[in-house]
């Protein structure tokens, strides 16, 4: 185990060096128990900038959907809405004609074929559920939907539901700086940016997180909702999540999702997901480089952090992605 280990950190460093990041974390646990725990660089490339700890809080980015996908199971379970229900139904605001029969379920697993403009315009690529198509208007629209059916953001119920309970102190939608969050990189010969945002509504990509508190959210998934003793979100809130909730596609390339994870059935070509990784198991990735994968056939929690703006390999990415799933699996044949 320890050389195989050592594999899978030098594959993370060697993508952090060729990505230009300036750090990396990497954490495994398995039933339970913290198997892995490897931090390295630093939060910035400032002059005594702090080196990255246990502590340090990464900007997560699209990795923020599982925490609003989350939202959407509580509101399914508890009757607020029915996943093949109409956005239409619940929205204002959007033309009806060109939503046509966009569901909820369309929204959450990326089916749904609207795509927001430079101009702020929304046009349609395809009808819904008849392709799959990663576009930022879907978070939008669920953001506003959880908002509508709760009457608070859907970052103040992942709180008050989960991370209050769970004492996850390290997990935020920061508007102001702070000494522990590590700054993101853009472009390698730019200053590092802060991801701080404007609200704490979760519209933006401000969301930090500490590896350790990112690794104790993919238990809660793993665990089915049960943790420290006392089941804190109900096991079908978990199921609804992470169990595959995409339409039926004829092209078999497309991605299967949950509710915005990425699930692994038949590997699929265009799945970050690689084709070594159990069938039932579940990822979410952000453009900044953090990822949860959740292998449930080996109670195993995998949990990757980095701080560079697009993930390593242009348009090449997903080989990469695959490869690192492929490698965390391997750990546990």
């Amino acid at each position: 185990m320890r050389n195989t280990c050592n594999e899978l950190i030098s594959f993370v460093e060697n993508i952090k060096e060729l990505n230009h990041c300036t750090a990396a974390s990497l954490m495994i646990q398995q039933d339970g128990e913290i198997i892995l725990e490897h931090y390295s660089g630093t939060h910035s490339r400032a002059p005594h900038a702090p080196v990255i700890s246990a502590g340090s809080q990464f900007n997560v980015a699209s990795a923020r959907k599982s925490y609003l996908g989350l939202s959407v199971a509580y509101a399914i379970y508890e009757g607020k809405v029915k996943l093949d229900d109409c956005i239409s139904d619940y929205l204002e605001g959007y033309d009806k004609d060109l939503l046509d029969k966009t569901t909820i379920r369309h929204l959450c697993t990326h089916s749904h074929g609207l795509k927001e403009q430079r101009d702020g315009s929304v046009i349609r690529e395809f009808k819904p559920g008849e392709g799959w198509a990663y576009r930022r208007i879907n978070t939008t629209m669920i953001c506003e939907l959880i908002q509508h059916l709760y009457g608070k953001p859907f970052t103040q119920l992942i709180k008050e539901r989960v991370l209050f309970p769970l004492d996850l102190t390290e997990t935020g939608w920061y508007t102001e700086e702070q000494e522990n969050l590590v700054k993101v990189i853009v472009e390698p010969e730019l200053p590092e940016i802060s991801r701080v945002g404007k609200s704490k509504e979760g519209s933006e990509s401000n969301l930090f997180v500490s590896t350790r508190d990112f690794i104790r959210w993919g238990e809660l998934h793993l665990n089915r909702g049960y943790m420290n003793g006392k089941q804190v979100v109900p096991e079908e809130v978990i199921e609804l999540a992470t169990s595959i909730q995409s339409p039926t596609y004829q092209d078999l390339s497309l991605p299967l999702n949950g509710l915005f994870w990425y699930v692994q059935g038949s590997p699929a070509a265009m799945s970050e997901l690689g084709e070594r990784v159990p069938e039932g198991s579940y990822q979410i990735l952000g453009i900044t480089g953090p990822t949860i994968l959740v292998i449930p056939h080996y109670k195993v929690v995998v949990a990757k952090m980095y701080n560079k703006e697009k993930n390593y390999g242009g348009r090449e990415y997903l080989k990469f992605i695959k490869e690192f799933s492929n490698k965390a699996a391997d750990l546990f044949l």
